[in-house]
């Protein structure tokens, strides 16, 4: 009898789900496809996590990503498998490259299209942005995911923004308007 290892997942043969112009699935992909010039309209999301200090929580991309990398992000992000709960894909995802868990809620949708110039792969998505708490709990990177992480308040990330965007990913800034408006806005919990 011989024993097996677990392969690890190849990302970019999973199935994304494609959208049309207004969100409404049309179909699936593997993510390479999706990615590739021009691209294809595609379901994602991004987590943006706050403490309770207001700061937000940032991940530097993996020098091995294919789209981005080593380029500052939001907390993490991904693509649900078709059909699948874009909270549920977010929780397993911040899980897998943060290493941590919180609930999260939508707080809108940012469409874009950006293309890397280093890789050659586009990102044409239709991106649910989830909103979460951390109170408690360190973040536990996966180095194959995750180069570096800090927390900032977010007018300093605009400032950076501004000030060296080739450090961030083109869809950060529009995740954080989005995340940040419905963190504010959100009312108090009993």
């Amino acid at each position: 009898m011989t024993d097996t290892l677990a392969q690890p997942t190849d990302r970019e043969a999973l199935p994304v789900e494609l959208v049309d112009d207004a969100g409404r699935a049309v179909g699936a992909c593997s993510v390479a496809e999706a990615h590739l010039a021009p691209g294809r309209l595609h379901r994602a999301f991004s987590v943006l996590l706050f403490d309770s200090a207001g700061r937000v929580l940032l991940q530097q991309r993996a020098a091995v990503k294919t789209r981005f990398p080593s380029l500052w992000a939001n907390t993490c992000c991904g693509h649900p498998a078709p059909g699948e709960p874009v909270t549920s894909a977010g929780a397993v995802r911040l899980s897998e490259e943060m290493g941590l868990s919180t609930a999260l809620t939508e707080a809108g949708i940012y469409r874009y299209h950006a293309a890397d110039s280093r890789t050659g792969r586009v990102e044409t998505e239709w991106d649910h942005v989830l909103i979460g708490r951390l109170d408690n709990g360190t973040p536990r990177p996966d180095p194959a995911e995750v180069a570096d992480y800090a927390w900032i308040q977010p007018d300093a990330l605009r400032d950076a923004l501004v000030d060296n965007p080739a450090a961030y990913t083109p869809w950060l800034a529009g995740v954080l308007d989005i995340a940040e408006h419905a963190y504010v806005t959100k009312p108090a919990t009993p």
